[in-house]
């Protein structure tokens, strides 16, 4: 069961959003707030897995909301579900500990897979952010510049080919043809290499220096 936090500053949409997700058998709703702050202390007295959180919320946002749960509670998972596709909220609320963007006109079916994704811990992202980030990124001579400084090899490239895509570690060992361990290695050595944190930053890397 996922227990998912809902926060948005429209009190319909917490509504409309807790009903349509609360079909879905393995979700629960654990609480709605109405803006990041609220998010915060929610998160001081319970445990969600999931926040979905709006970006344009009064009093704080939910870049600032996004920042102090992740600084806070670093394994709760904080997914944007917005309506706004500007280039700074996108990067900032990535920056700050964000696991994925989507946006509010995606289906319901979308949105629950989003959360599904980035409660195992992938990168989720709507197709037409993914689209808005490649294009707002200046031409580095592409990404051959970063494959060569890091070192990566084509069996890298590969492996995180596929974690850009949300594949979970099972599905990537089918994929290549690999061991579930063995992949959660390569995994490791690939953060290692580029000096990041979890998959979602090389996800975020990946896509920022056009190597997918």
């Amino acid at each position: 069961m996922i227990n998912v936090l809902i926060v948005d500053d429209e009190r319909l949409i917490c509504e409309g959003l807790s009903l349509i997700l609360g079909n879905y058998e393995d979700i629960r709703i654990s609480g709605t707030c109405h803006n990041g702050h609220e998010a915060f202390q929610f998160c001081r007295e319970n445990t969600p897995d999931v926040v979905l959180m709006d970006i344009r919320m009064a009093k704080c946002d939910g870049v600032e909301g996004t920042s102090m749960i992740k600084e806070a509670y670093p394994d709760v998972k904080v997914l944007i579900l917005t309506t706004f596709m500007d280039d700074d909220y996108i990067q900032s609320a990535l920056k700050n500990g964000a696991a994925g963007y989507i946006l509010k006109d995606s289906s319901s079916d979308r949105i629950y897979e989003a959360i599904k994704n980035v409660h195992i811990g992938n990168f989720a992202m709507g197709p037409q952010i993914a689209r808005r980030m490649l294009d707002s990124q200046e031409k580095r001579g592409a990404g051959e510049k970063v494959v060569e400084e890091y070192n990566l090899s084509k069996k890298d490239m590969a492996l995180i080919d596929l974690l850009c895509k949300g594949l979970t570690n099972k599905e990537i060992a089918q994929r290549l043809f690999l061991t579930e361990g063995t992949v959660k290695n390569n995994v490791g050595r690939i953060l290692s290499k580029l000096n990041l944190r979890d998959r979602t930053q090389i996800a975020i890397f990946a896509f920022r220096n056009k190597l997918v």
